[in-house]
């Protein structure tokens, strides 16, 4: 059994995570870095750790390397590139989108998202300003699409637009969708087994 301990990053995670990000960006979406759309990537801190709103969340295996992260933001999502209805349905500062839940490879299927995104839900749930929770996600990687459908529901599926040219699939998630999960009380490292 391998065990993860799941806490609220700190400076000394942020090259780990942004490695993991990375590699996520370049290996898993093919896209490598492109800056309009990973821009918090390479400053984490300032997206993530610095804004009260925000948050940074790292999974650690038991060498203390970082395996996975998970992300929240203030920020909805912006029109263009994504549809105008989906933009004016989750206001910036009204809505908590939830970004960079990347899991490495050999440590998917133990959990590792389910447990980061329930601890992302209730740290939206405690800020008391989130009316919503939002995502997208690239459907072409491996077990994205349906994990998200297992938390969400899709509010616009872009394979469908006649251009279908960015191809995600837009959710709306629940604050309380995982509500059964057991959650950690980051900052505080919390471990779970497989």
């Amino acid at each position: 059994m391998r065990a993860y301990c799941i806490q609220t990053a700190g400076p000394g995670d942020l090259d780990e995570a942004r490695a993991l990000m990375l590699d996520t960006v370049y290996r898993d979406f093919g896209t490598g870095y492109v800056p309009r759309w990973h821009g918090d990537i390479i400053d984490p801190a300032a997206a993530y750790l610095i804004p009260d709103r925000h948050t940074l969340l790292v999974a650690l295996d038991s060498d203390g390397e970082v395996v996975a992260t998970g992300a929240l933001d203030s920020r909805g999502p912006l029109h263009p590139p994504n549809p105008r209805h989906v933009a004016e349905r989750y206001p910036s500062g009204q809505t908590a989108q939830l970004r960079r839940v990347y899991v490495r490879r050999e440590h998917r299927r133990r959990g590792l998202a389910r447990r980061l995104v329930a601890d992302l839900l209730a740290f939206a749930a405690a800020d008391g300003g989130y009316r919503s929770v939002y995502l997208h996600t690239d459907p072409s990687v491996e077990g994205a699409e349906g994990f998200w459908r297992s938390i969400g529901t899709v509010v616009h599926d872009e394979r469908e637009d006649a251009d279908g040219v960015n191809g995600v699939v837009h959710f709306d998630v629940p604050l309380d969708a995982l509500l059964g999960v057991p959650q950690s009380t980051a900052p505080a490292p919390h471990f779970i087994g497989r």
